[in-house]
């Protein structure tokens, strides 16, 4: 379904508890629902732009991020503290300007969004599986699968999913047992390695300095007592 260009040309967005930026009111209420719609601000998308970036080398298609948000720049804060956000022209990831992105979501299934999800959750298993030494090869479906469950929580809970909490949640997903970051080739840990790591707390906590409890202080008080009595005068150990 081709975007309605000259239908959707602003929307109002609030910034609801959980930080995350709803759609309040739109100018296509027929193809819009607002009840529930997200919108990205500047600063998510950015994020979402540096978890995409590694993914260049395993065929991210810049024209798929593209395609699937509608561009928003601020026009200015209503009274009720509501932004007015008009449409721009420019694309989003070549603007220099900081924009609202919108994801297209008027077909669920088949639409541009639709696409992009497919797209970096494949590319998200792929470059899992190439820096990750998995017994056994990670597959769509699980990465899938884990995404519903989490979705679905939120469901039972009654919250809706805002599109960045999606996004981010299969742009930095790793399965449980793992991690992945610079300093670690995403293999878990072994036996040995997280004997060494606890060693080593152990030495640090001996190292620093005990805190004194109460036994220790008796102890030192009679230290102290028997200091005094060998270094009394001789005349005042006769007296006693």
């Amino acid at each position: 379904m081709s975007k309605p260009k000259n239908i959707l040309t602003w929307c109002k967005a609030r910034l609801g508890e959980d930080m995350n930026w709803w759609v309040h009111e739109i100018s296509d209420p027929v193809h819009w629902d607002v009840d529930g719609l997200g919108i990205i601000d500047p600063r998510q998308f950015q994020h979402l732009l540096d978890l995409l970036e590694p993914l260049s080398d395993y065929g991210l298609r810049n024209e798929l991020v593209d395609d699937a948000f509608y561009s928003f720049g601020i026009d200015k804060v209503e009274k009720d503290k509501t932004v007015l956000l008009n449409r721009v022209k420019d694309s989003i990831l070549e603007s220099e300007e900081p924009l609202f992105a919108l994801p297209d979501v008027l077909d669920e299934e088949k639409g541009p969004y639709a696409d992009l999800l497919d797209h970096v959750s494949r590319l998200r298993v792929k470059m899992l599986n190439d820096l990750i030494d998995f017994s056994q090869n990670l597959t769509l479906d699980e990465l899938e699968e884990e995404i519903r469950q989490l979705q679905g929580e939120d469901f039972l809970e009654g919250r809706a999913v805002h599109f960045f909490s999606e996004l981010n949640t299969i742009l930095e997903y790793v399965p449980a047992g793992y991690k992945l970051d610079e300093d670690d080739d995403g293999k878990p840990a072994s036996e040995e390695e997280e004997l060494e790591k606890n060693l080593a707390d152990v030495e640090t906590d001996h190292d620093e300095k005990i805190e004194e409890d109460e036994t220790m202080k008796w102890d030192e008080e009679e230290e102290e007592e028997e200091y005094e009595e060998t270094t009394k005068p001789p005349d005042e150990h006769a007296e006693n």
